[in-house]
C-alpha cells in the first residue's frame, strides 16, 4: 500500500504527493470516522484482493469534509460486487450503466495466483450487469435418480466401440469430393451385402510355413478310392445314357423308320400293279409283292418273300415262308398253307396285337389279281421256335383235318422277347378278283 501514513508532512511536491488526505487534518479526519481503525482499511486501500491499484484513476483535490464520505463510499462500493448490486441496488451507490468497476480486476487475480496464462473465456473480466428489477429464483433442479442395484453406467467409449462403423441407416459419409459423396449417398439406406461385423472382427489366420502348405495340399487331394469311385461312377452313368438312348432307339425309333420303308414298300407294289408292270411269277428275296391287311387291328403292310431280318422283317414287312423247307403256299394256289411271319415289337411290329384276335375276324391278302379273305380259326399261345409243323399243309394244332386252303401267322412271344412262338390259323372264305371291287372286309 502506498497511501500516506500519519505524521508525514507535506513535501515541496504539494499536497498531491501522497494523494487526496496530503491535506493537513484529512488524515485524523477520516481515522476518527472509522468505527475500527484497526480492522477497515486504510484510506485509498482495499481488502479486497482483486484490487488492482493501476486501474484506480487519480482523484482530484477535494474538499476535507468530503474525503470521510467519498472513502467510506468505496469501501461500501468494494464490496459490493455486481451480483449484490444487481440483488439489492438500494443497499450502496450503484455505477452508472456502461461503466466498468475501477477495482474488479479477475484477471490481475488470476495472474497473481497461477502465473502469467493465456487469456480465456473463465479468465476474461465479466460484463458489468445492467441494473434491472429482480428476477425470481429458478426452481431448484431435481435431485438425480440413483441407478438400480446391480447397473453400472458404461464407459462411454465401451458403448461406442459395440456399435458396427456401418449401421442399417448406411455407410458413414464418404471422403473426397463431390461424386464420391454422391456415390455413398445413393448406397444408403439398403444393406450392403458382405461378411458380418463379427466376421470383419476376426483375426486373420497366421501364414502357414512351407511344410504345413504341403501338408495342406496333399490332404486337400483326392485319395485313389475317391478317384476310383468317381470313375467308376462315371462309367455306369455312361452305360446307363447309353442303355437310355439304345432303348429309345429300340422302341421309338426303329417303329419310325420301318413304318416309313414299309409305307413306300406299299406305295411302290401298287404303283406297280396300276401300271401293270409286273406279272405273277416268282419273286426274288425281299421282294414285296401283296399287301396284308387285317381291319380290326388297322393293319396295312406288305408281304415280302423270305423271312429274312434284316431285308424283310426288320423294314417292317411280313415274310412268307418261301425258301427251302419252310416254303409254304401262295394265297393264289388251290391248296396249302399260306405262312407268313412278322415282328410283335419293335421294327414297326405289325403283328404286336394278333392274340387279340377271336375266331371269325376276317384277314385279307390282297394280291395284283385278287383279294383274299380269310377268317381267324384258332390259336396257340405259345409253341417252340424249332416247331415247324404249324406251318404244314395241314397244320398240326390248328383242327384242320384235311387239306384247304389255309393262312397261318408267327410271331414271337413274350412280348420284347423271342423265347417262344404265338401261332395263329385262318382259313380261306372268299376270293374276289380285283374287277369285282373290294370285299366287304375292307370296304365296311
Amino acid at each position: 500500500m502506498t497511501a500516506g501514513r500519519p505524521g508525514h508532512a507535506a513535501g515541496p511536491e504539494g499536497p498531491d504527493a501522497h494523494g487526496a488526505y496530503g491535506t493537513d487534518g484529512a488524515f485524523v479526519a477520516a481515522v476518527e470516522g472509522l468505527a475500527d481503525p484497526l480492522n477497515d482499511p486504510l484510506p485509498g486501500g482495499h481488502t479486497s484482493p482483486w484490487f488492482r491499484s493501476d486501474t484506480v484513476p487519480a482523484a482530484e483535490p477535494e474538499a476535507p469534509h468530503a474525503v470521510q464520505s467519498a472513502a467510506q463510499s468505496s469501501y461500501e462500493a468494494g464490496y459490493a460486487g455486481p451480483r449484490e448490486l444487481h440483488q439489492a441496488p438500494s443497499q450502496g451507490p450503484q455505477q452508472p450503466q456502461g461503466t466498468p468497476n475501477e477495482w474488479y480486476d479477475p484477471a490481475g487475480y488470476q495472474r497473481d495466483w497461477y502465473g502469467p496464462q493465456e487469456p480465456s473465456a473463465r479468465m476474461a473480466p465479466a460484463d458489468p450487469v445492467p441494473s434491472v428489477a429482480p428476477a425470481e429464483e429458478p426452481a431448484p433442479a431435481p435431485a438425480p435418480v440413483p441407478d438400480p442395484p446391480g447397473l453400472h453406467a458404461e464407459p462411454r467409449t465401451e458403448v461406442l466401440a459395440r456399435i458396427p462403423a456401418e449401421t442399417e441407416l448406411g455407410p458413414a459419409p464418404a471422403p473426397g469430393g463431390r461424386a464420391e459423396r454422391r456415390r455413398a449417398a445413393k448406397g444408403r439406406g439398403r444393406r450392403r451385402p458382405g461378411a458380418s461385423p463379427q466376421q470383419k472382427a476376426a483375426p486373420a489366420a497366421a501364414p502357414m510355413s512351407r511344410v504345413e502348405a504341403r501338408r495342406a495340399a496333399r490332404a486337400a487331394k483326392d485319395s485313389p478310392a475317391v478317384i476310383a469311385s468317381r470313375a467308376v461312377g462315371e462309367v455306369f452313368i455312361s452305360l446307363g445314357v447309353l442303355m437310355l438312348l439304345f432303348v429309345t432307339y429300340q422302341l421309338w425309333w426303329t417303329n419310325v423308320r420301318a413304318d416309313q420303308i414299309a409305307g413306300k414298300e406299299t406305295n411302290r407294289i401298287q404303283d406297280e400293279w396300276a401300271n401293270g408292270d409286273r406279272r405273277p411269277g416268282v419273286f426274288a428275296p425281299g421282294e414285296g409283292f401283296a399287301i396284308m391287311h387285317i381291319p380290326k387291328l388297322d393293319v396295312v403292310a406288305p408281304i415280302a418273300e423270305g423271312i429274312d431280318k434284316e431285308k424283310v422283317l426288320d423294314r417292317g414287312m411280313i415274310g412268307h415262308y418261301g425258301e427251302g423247307k419252310l416254303k409254304t403256299a401262295m394265297p393264289s394256289d388251290k391248296q396249302g398253307n399260306f405262312s407268313v411271319a412278322g415282328h410283335r415289337n419293335t421294327h414297326g411290329e405289325p403283328f404286336r396285337y394278333i392274340n387279340k384276335l377271336n375266331p371269325g375276324d376276317p384277314i385279307v391278302v390282297e394280291t395284283r389279281d385278287a383279294y383274299y379273305t380269310y377268317e381267324m380259326a384258332g390259336i396257340l399261345p405259345q409253341t417252340s421256335p424249332s416247331n415247324i409243323s404249324v406251318i404244314e399243309p395241314i397244320p398240326v394244332g390248328s383242327g384242320f383235318t384235311k387239306p384247304g386252303r389255309y393262312l397261318t401267322l408267327t410271331t414271337c412271344t413274350p412280348e420284347f422277347t423271342s423265347t417262344y412262338r404265338l401261332i395263329v390259323w385262318g382259313k380261306m372264305v372268299d376270293e374276289r378278283p380285283r374287277s369285282e371291287g373290294k370285299p366287304d372286309a375292307l370296304v365296311g
